[in-house]
């Protein structure tokens, strides 16, 4: 499965952003009134400066206390995103995100971000594509 199909399986193809010199407290209420583990800092919602997830921010919150939260987000998010195309596919993806130790990866075309997509999300379409060969493999097998 591709990336492409990941991303229209979806529904939903919103990234949420926040904007470079946002603070740490603007960040922890966009990740939790939308219910998400990370959110992309951008000057324009196309171009990636960073990402910031909550991992980064309890990070922070355990070793300095609230006082990180008047911080700006560009202090404490992961600058060096690595992402992947629409047409890479979900093992591909896997790999990297398993290799680098992260659960959110941006799509990218031409240098914009066209999407993202969460290590779940690329879980739920792999199993999806399992469960569609094991059907095919047993109506194969039974003759259907």
């Amino acid at each position: 499965m591709l990336v492409q199909q990941i991303l229209k399986s979806k529904g939903d193809e919103r990234v949420f952003t926040i904007r470079p010199g946002a603070s740490v407290a603007e960040a922890a209420q966009v990740l939790s009134t939308n219910r998400i583990g990370a959110v992309i800092v951008s000057p324009d919602g196309r171009k990636v400066q960073g990402i910031v997830s909550e991992r980064d921010i309890v990070r922070e919150l355990g070793r300095r206390g609230t006082g990180c939260l008047t911080d700006k987000v560009d202090n404490i998010m992961t600058a060096k995103t690595v992402g992947c195309a629409r047409t890479d596919s979900a093992d591909q993806v896997m790999e990297m995100m398993t290799n680098g130790r992260f659960r959110h990866m941006p799509v990218m075309e031409g240098g914009d971000m066209v999407g993202l997509i969460s290590i779940g999300d690329v879980v739920k379409a792999r199993l999806s594509e399992l469960a569609m060969e094991k059907d095919a493999l047993e109506g194969m097998i039974k003759g259907f």
